[in-house]
């Protein structure tokens, strides 16, 4: 038997008297409350005593950390597994390691239970206050150094639960090994585990105020996930990506501003292209920076668009239902390789904006529904908490700690991941309490209004920290009401939104298109009313992923007629498009004129590009890009009044809309004349501000596009004839369902 210097013998049985008060039975449930008041090394009574929960353990020995001697050998008070024992001669705590001998073999481990908390005051203070913008730095599972030992501080936020255990592929899933240490002024629990290392898979044990074990909860700030359907979180390390984009990150407020070409390509990173070649699975996110991102910037768009990637179980809700809002889709890789997605749009001179979800969150069990037994995240209400239409709960923006939950998601993607931009989802479900309600399903604010006004406080919130640095991110909502000044600064009454979606734009014009051409003079102001209120935004204009599912068929197959009629159409649309103030957004395979309706599950019909038409429209698109680029009068005053005038808008019994493009710069303009019937019109006169020749700068009946050809031999020159209230007129040959677009020539 080993003996210490002082002569008494190791064996821990002095002060096993004092262990006939242990709640053994909380220790058995997994409820203990406060765990380091039980396991750990305590000065109790003049003594010193060791206590450990190891359940796989045959002996457990105390060393003393300096020098490795043993200083005490526990005794297994219970069969569970559980040791204790005093320390003999020891009056005080000291540094120790546990040697545990199991079945396994015999290995020396560092005590979780001898570290202190893993949150600080000053910590636990802005928590408390809902002000700890940069939360995801202590909240979830992060790599830290405790006591000059590296391992991993986990804390999570539970206050109802009576108790939280940290379980895991390193616990054997055993709520008894990792009981958490709560902080009862914040409501969270902690545990700093020792020389734990990235990549293990981790979850919470959570005990209701009742007693009831909750379902596993994965971890809301979890910055990695096992890949679905596992559902648990991972540990994810520092990052070990080298950044190359700082030259972009030094311009991109040039890029993502109101008076930049902004032209965007939004993308399902599961379906744009699926690797047929293995069985059709996912491209990851480097096969995706090698692949989409050339594409897109081939292509001539100036952003990707990615739908939600942040951590979400149900493929079929393309993400807009997530349960990890710090963590990138495990479906496509490791977050640094999401980060080389990124570093590849910037490289390839491509802004990257995420669509983000603050609006609602599934109701799955591992997630954030009744986390602690309590609707911690939502409300109680099923009128203020339960969307309907969805199956899915609201989060309660009035409680300052699930607002500062969702202001450090946006935080962390633009900080940790360079993201330029956050498109928020459902922004309209957000700003009313009756949003889909039926009038006794909802609950009026206090001044007895439908506005959401902790909704509200939110938004304005997330939009000032988004622009406060100046770093040149952006936001975008999805708001398809008349809610005021949406894309205006918070301090003149606006939300603060970089830009907002022309939801009426998108449905009066689809909706034009879709008549047959000898309806559509019956239908034309649906072509024209945009513009009565299109400078009251910064508006985008959206043809996306919405306008070609459930039932609303294709692009193309909106259009009428045969199908050179067909593809007409839809090039005379997109180059009005292209040409109407706004910033753009086309969702993938719009780009060459997908036929079928999008299906998640599978990818994008690339072989289409094997008939004329379809690479018709693709150089169509590409073209349009990069005119609308390289032409200031296409995008600089895109969202003010200056930069457009109607030449003709109501030429509605031939559905010919003419109108003007303006820049900055006296001269620098563009004319614009869509003809919207299949009838070829020779001699149409139209008004122009000044002399000179006209260059038919792009001609979407063009045969290179797959049209006709008809056109006006490249040039036209103005005549000193008044037309449209304007000194000059340009006599024009309109082709059949066609946009023209003529430039100055300089």
């Amino acid at each position: 038997m080993t003996r210490q210097a002082d002569g008494q013998q190791a064996d821990g049985r002095a002060g096993l008297s004092k262990q006939a008060n242990l709640p053994i039975d909380a220790i058995l449930r997994a409820e203990l409350a406060d765990p380091f008041a039980v396991f750990g090394m305590h000065e109790t009574a003049g003594e010193v005593v060791v206590r450990a929960f190891l359940p796989w353990a045959h002996a457990v020995t105390v060393l003393d950390r300096a020098t490795d001697a043993e200083r005490a050998r526990l005794e297994k008070i219970h069969p569970a597994g559980l040791f204790a024992g005093a320390v003999p001669g020891a009056t005080r705590r000291f540094d120790y390691r546990l040697r545990v001998e199991g079945e396994a073999g015999t290995f020396v481990i560092e005590d979780a239970y001898r570290f202190p908390p893993v949150l600080g005051e000053l910590d636990v203070y802005l928590l408390s206050e809902g002000s700890h913008l940069r939360s995801y730095e202590k909240l979830g599972a992060n790599v830290m150094m405790s006591e000059g030992v590296t391992g991993v501080g986990f804390a999570v936020w539970a206050p109802s639960a009576r108790a939280v255990s940290l379980v895991g592929d390193f616990n054997d899933w055993d709520g008894r090994r990792h009981p958490m240490r709560k902080h009862l002024t914040c409501g969270i629990w902690d545990i700093f585990i020792p020389d734990l290392a990235e990549g293990r898979a981790y979850k919470y044990q959570i005990k209701g105020a009742d007693g009831s074990t909750l379902p596993l909860k994965a971890d809301p700030y979890a910055a990695a996930a096992e890949r679905p359907p596992a559902t648990a979180s991972v540990i994810a390390g520092p990052s070990h990506f080298a950044w190359s984009d700082q030259q972009w990150l030094a311009e991109r407020a040039g890029r993502n501003n109101r008076r930049a070409p902004i032209s965007i390509y939004e993308v399902h990173l599961g379906s744009w292209r699926r690797d047929l070649a293995e069985g059709g699975r996912y491209l990851t996110y480097r096969e995706l920076a090698d692949q989409l991102v050339p594409y897109a910037a081939d292509m001539g768009f100036t952003h990707i668009q990615v739908m939600p990637v942040s951590e979400y179980p149900f493929d079929g809700s393309w993400g807009y239902q997530p349960v990890g809002l710090f963590a990138p889709t495990s479906r496509f890789g490791t977050p640094d390789d999401f980060r080389a997605f990124v570093d590849a749009c910037h490289r390839a001179g491509l802004g990257l904006w995420v669509d983000w979800v603050p609006g609602h969150f599934p109701n799955d069990p591992h997630g954030l529904a009744q986390f602690d037994g309590t609707h911690l995240y939502d409300h109680a209400d099923p009128r203020q908490g339960f969307h309907r239409d969805w199956n899915t709960l609201i989060y309660n923006y009035g409680r300052r700690e699930v607002s500062n939950f969702l202001l450090s998601s946006a935080m962390h993607w633009l900080e940790r991941y360079h993201v330029d931009g956050l498109r928020v989802d459902a922004v309209a479900s957000m700003l009313y309490l009756d949003y889909s309600r039926q009038a006794d399903d909802w609950i009026p604010n206090v001044f007895g209004g439908r506005e959401n006004l902790e909704a509200i406080q939110f938004l304005r919130r997330m939009n000032q920290l988004v622009f406060a640095d100046n770093s040149g991110a952006t936001t975008a909502a999805e708001e398809s009401t008349a809610w005021p000044m949406v894309s205006r600064p918070v301090d003149v009454g606006g939300l603060g939104f970089g830009f907002k979606w022309n939801m009426g734009w998108m449905h009066d014009t689809l909706a034009y298109m879709s008549q047959d051409p000898v309806h559509r003079k019956y239908h034309h102001n649906k072509m024209t009313f945009g513009l009565l209120y299109g400078f009251t935004e910064n508006f985008i204009l959206p043809l996306s992923h919405d306008e070609v599912v459930h039932g609303k068929q294709s692009l193309l197959g909106r259009m009428p007629g045969d199908r050179w009629q067909r593809f007409a159409n839809l090039r005379a649309y997109f180059g009005f498009m292209w040409t109407h103030p706004g910033k753009k957004l086309l969702f993938m395979g719009g780009e060459f004129a997908q036929e079928r309706e999008w299906n998640h599950d599978i990818g994008l019909d690339w072989h289409l590009l094997d008939d004329g038409a379809h690479r018709g429209v693709q150089a169509l698109v590409r073209d349009l890009n990069w005119l609308y680029r390289s032409e200031p009068c296409l995008h600089v005053l895109d969202c003010e009044g200056e930069g457009f005038a109607w030449i003709d808008a109501n030429d509605l019994e031939q559905s010919v809309l003419s109108f003007l493009r303006r820049g900055t710069d006296a001269g620098d303009i563009a004319v614009i004349v869509s003809n919207f019937t299949p009838m070829v019109r020779h001699g149409y006169r139209i008004g122009v501000p000044q002399p000179g020749r006209y260059l038919e700068r792009l001609n979407t009946d063009a045969a290179v596009y797959g049209g006709s050809n008809v056109g006006n031999g490249g040039s036209i020159v103005a005549e000193p004839t008044p037309w449209h209230g304007q000194p000059c007129s340009l006599l024009v040959t309109l082709p059949p369902l066609a946009t023209l677009i003529l430039l100055p020539e300089h």
